[in-house]
């Protein structure tokens, strides 16, 4: 099994949708990579990640526009071609553990600390021991 992990902010307002009776909230998280390139200049990347998180819409209200989280779960690659008839590649995240990250500026609390939120991991079948 292959797991990720990623800390970043959260692009816009989590989306709560039903997929087969099951509550599924959607989220993109952005982590920005800044980096000197060969001439010397500062350069910026940033990656996307299109995270699900399954039967937890509790968690849903505070997975605002600018959050800063940290996530872990098994990711899939994704290729398709879209309307443009461009190749596009999206890497999707199946979230098994979210915790919100907070500093001083948006929670009170001090620089660095973290406020989890929630631990999921309810797969029966990842905690066999083999």
């Amino acid at each position: 099994m292959i797991k990720l992990q990623l800390i970043g902010h959260l692009g816009h307002d989590a989306v709560q949708r039903n997929v087969n009776g099951h509550t599924v909230l959607g989220f993109r998280v952005a982590h920005t990579e800044r980096f000197k390139a060969r001439d010397g200049e500062l350069q910026e990347r940033t990656t996307w990640v299109d995270c699900s998180l399954w039967n937890k819409e509790k968690v849903g209200p505070y997975l605002k526009t600018g959050t800063r989280v940290f996530v872990e779960g098994n990711p899939s690659a994704d290729n398709y071609v879209n309307g443009q008839g461009e190749n596009v590649s999206v890497l999707r995240l199946k979230v098994l553990q979210l915790q919100l990250l907070t500093s001083r500026r948006d929670g009170g609390k001090r620089e660095n600390e973290v406020e989890e939120i929630v631990m999921v991991n309810e797969d029966p079948a990842d905690d066999l021991p083999f």
